[in-house]
């Protein structure tokens, strides 16, 4: 079921001092991009709604998906979905074996046909024995974008995930993420410094402000 994320007053801190919150609420298949540039914390305030702070920095308030409290719950329940500027593809794997990674267990011939199926999804039918590595950055950034959505994420967070690829190929890729993620009714938080994306978003934009909580 498509649910809201909600953000109160999500802060992180070092040292006592705030670097940066959100609070805002992102309707299911709704993208809201929080701007600003690099090094301001928006990286920060993503790993604190997955619950993957570094050592140093502590996190506050509260964030909700629906009635369930995100917050409360440890990383690997809070089922949120990323996607970093890195693949972050398993080399060892195939790229069926990086897809069958988010999948359930279950029979090995529907698990292969869900596989197919998903790799059509994406434009890459047959590539499923192929190695990561001889893919071309569009190529990975597809594969890791179904591997995300084939887990069953509640919500999507993208950390700047078009930003090394280059103009048609980024065009395309976003487009992808945006259209999936509207398709399966995942509220969407993007941070980036591309205005380019805020734009192809085509959702609300809010400005991060270092030492305060922005509101959305």
């Amino acid at each position: 079921m498509a649910e809201r994320l909600t953000l109160d007053k999500l802060e992180v801190s070092a040292g006592g001092a705030c670097l940066l919150g959100l609070s805002a609420e992102i309707a299911p298949g709704e993208v809201l991009t929080l701007m600003g540039p690099s090094g301001v914390g928006k990286s920060a305030l993503l790993g604190a709604l997955t619950g993957t702070l570094p050592p140093g920095l502590t996190a506050s308030g509260v964030a909700r998906l629906g009635p369930v409290e995100l917050t409360a719950l440890p990383p690997e329940a809070r089922r949120l979905g990323i996607l970093f500027q890195e693949s972050l593809l398993f080399p060892h794997l195939s790229v069926a074996g990086n897809l069958a990674f988010a999948l359930p267990p279950g029979p090995r011939r529907e698990r292969r046909a869900r596989i197919e199926s998903a790799l059509e999804e994406i434009g890459l039918p047959g590539f499923g024995r192929r190695d990561p590595a001889t893919l071309s950055g569009g190529e990975q950034a597809r594969v890791a974008l179904m591997r995300t959505l084939l887990s069953a994420p509640r919500a999507l967070l993208l950390d700047e995930p078009f930003s090394r690829l280059d103009g048609p190929r980024r065009e395309a890729i976003r487009s992808l993420t945006f259209d999936h993620a509207r398709a399966y009714g995942l509220p969407v938080l993007l941070v980036t410094h591309d205005s380019d994306d805020a734009q192809a978003a085509a959702g609300p934009v809010v400005q991060a402000v270092p030492g305060k909580i922005a509101y959305g």
